[in-house]
């Protein structure tokens, strides 16, 4: 007969997963349940629905427990007959003190299972897709964060007493609740910003992997990891970190949260400073198929209008006309 494994490799994730499962939390991935209950020799599925029933704990009867290990392993011949006295003592003693260790180990994997499941219970994770932008989340302290495409935001159910912290992929725009005895924090990965109540805008996926900051509002520190090296950026400045170089600029682009906005402004800039910033704030894709097109300039403004509406403003404008092939408008001269 062949003898069951253990447990199969498994990653932290999966753990996590099979307590989400275990807890009736998840029910989507019943693969990695089915593959679970398939190598689990020693139902441990069974034994966390007890667990979980149970408030307190119980003192555990090992004898009992290699009483039962032991007749299970006959009952699936899965040990040899004895023969001398001595080896009986051996293998009686080894099997009970493995059932045990199998009984300590079941109990160490649940509550380290339950462990993380609750520190995962405390932490809301936020996350936009590509078509997604402008998403309101608002965080336990009343203040609000709009999310940019792409981009994920985690924090703590339960904001520690001294401080106040969120984790950051990607871009947002921060309208901070003002707590001068608490700082709130955005972790960039690469860099930290450290404000007490302000707006701001936070970008942590430049090329380049700089984290960049444009203020809006009252006072920004932004920081690397290390700490040592950090700068003070005022409302109207934009400040760039990148390992231990920094940068701070004042901003000269009307536009820059025009993503948050929707609303995009113009003097004589050319269409193809147009066309990137459609693509940033509205996820328009448009290709000029004659270069020239491209040197015209704009000067009307662009305020949250629907993309069939700008693309034909534009033609009507330059005596165009497009053609739409999925997700990308091709324009070019009327002949």
């Amino acid at each position: 007969m062949k003898k069951k494994k253990i447990y199969p490799e498994y990653t932290d994730k999966e753990w996590a997963k099979l307590a989400s499962i275990l807890s009736d939390e998840n029910t989507n991935d019943i693969n990695l349940l089915n593959r679970f209950r398939t190598n689990d020799g020693f139902d441990t599925i069974k034994n966390w629905k007890e667990l979980q029933m149970t408030n307190n704990y119980k003192e555990i009867d090992v004898d009992k427990a290699w009483n039962k290990l032991l007749n299970r392993l006959n009952e699936n011949g899965l040990l040899e007959k004895p023969s001398p006295a001595g080896r009986i003592f051996s293998s009686s003693y080894l099997l009970k003190v493995a059932a045990g260790i199998l009984i300590l180990f079941s109990l160490s994997a649940a509550a380290y299972m339950i462990f993380n499941r609750n520190i995962m219970n405390s932490r809301i994770v936020v996350a936009t897709e590509m078509n997604q932008k402008n998403l309101q989340v608002t965080l336990p302290d009343g203040s609000i964060v709009y999310l940019n495409r792409n981009t994920s935001i985690s924090y703590n159910k339960n904001p520690g007493k001294n401080e106040r912290k969120v984790f950051l992929s990607g871009e947002a725009f921060f309208d901070i609740t003002p707590y001068p005895e608490k700082p709130f924090i955005v972790d960039a990965g690469k860099a930290n910003v450290t404000v007490k109540g302000t707006s701001f805008n936070v970008i942590s996926s430049n090329s380049g992997e700089a984290v960049e900051v444009y203020v809006q509002t009252g006072k920004v520190v932004l920081s690397d990891n290390s700490g040592n090296k950090s700068i003070e950026l005022d409302p109207g400045f934009i400040g760039t970190m990148k390992n231990n170089l920094s940068l701070k600029v004042l901003n000269n682009d009307p536009n820059y949260l025009a993503w948050n906005t929707g609303k995009l402004v113009y003097d004589g800039q050319t269409l193809e400073t147009v066309f990137n910033d459609l693509k940033k704030v509205y996820n328009m894709n448009i290709v000029a198929d004659d270069p020239e097109i491209l040197l015209k300039t704009w000067t009307s403004p662009i305020d949250n209008q629907p993309q069939e509406t700008i693309i034909r403003l534009i033609c009507a404008s330059f005596n165009l006309t497009f053609t739409k092939v999925d997700n990308t408008y091709h324009l070019s001269a009327i002949k």
